[in-house]
């Protein structure tokens, strides 16, 4: 089997990512950042994840972009809720983490080159939501030719590096859809970006909108909330 560093944080996105990774016949390095994110619940369900999926090796990295701010899953500005997620504020949003991509990138391609692959899979999604610059189709092929430059595989020419992104042109809906015929079990994910005691969905930020959304046009329940209370304004 061909190595690859996946990138997961214990969302949907990345769930569903990484399940995609292994009905490809890769054998999947999982990588989770610890970056002083708002939303830790994810760290618990990344590891959850990765022990269901049984991957490779499962490594928790810490790297405090609290030091930075700059975002309201960083710093001290406030999370957005109940948005109308069909008129789209105009600019990037303020849970947007600068240069989160790039970084947690650099983090998996220095593991790549040192477990010989020239492979990462990451579970950004440029169509039902974000305005993220670093979710683009366009940011992801300059990265990977920043790579081949930057990388001791690339410069030598053993291997180039390509950034798998399955879902990048996928709908929330389509994701679970996919997610659901791999086999991927969406109670072990978590989406919100606030959550409050023991990881319990907000259900108002963004992040649980669209998840709540995605479901809904599934026509299928979601797990994670089974038994949970109506959320209060």
């Amino acid at each position: 089997m061909t190595k690859a560093v996946v990138l997961l944080s214990g969302g949907l996105d990345s769930a569903t990512t990484l399940a995609i990774a292994q009905a490809e016949g890769y054998e999947p390095y999982a990588l989770t950042l610890r970056y002083g994110q708002r939303h830790q619940a994810e760290l618990a369900s990344a590891a959850r994840i990765a022990r269901a999926s049984g991957v490779a090796e499962h490594l928790t990295l810490d790297l405090d972009l609290r030091r930075f701010g700059g975002s309201a899953l960083t710093g001290d500005l406030a999370v957005p809720k109940d948005r109308d997620l069909d008129t789209p504020e105009a600019g990037i949003p303020v849970t947007y983490v600068p240069a989160r991509n790039t970084i947690l990138l650099s983090l998996a391609l220095a593991w790549a080159e040192v477990l010989g692959t020239g492979d990462i899979f990451l579970g950004v999604n440029a169509l039902d939501y974000s305005g993220y610059p670093d979710c683009r189709p366009e940011y992801l092929a300059a990265y990977e030719r920043m790579a081949d430059l930057a990388t001791r595989m690339g410069a030598e020419k053993h291997r180039t590096i390509e950034l798998h992104a399955p879902l990048i042109r996928l709908t929330k809906a389509q994701i679970i859809r996919k997610g659901l015929a791999l086999g991927v079990d969406y109670a072990l994910t978590t989406s919100c970006y606030d959550p409050g005691t023991a990881g319990r969905p907000c259900r108002r930020c963004d992040a649980c909108q669209l998840r709540a959304k995605g479901f809904a046009e599934v026509g299928s329940p979601d797990p994670l909330l089974a038994g949970l209370a109506t959320p209060t304004p």
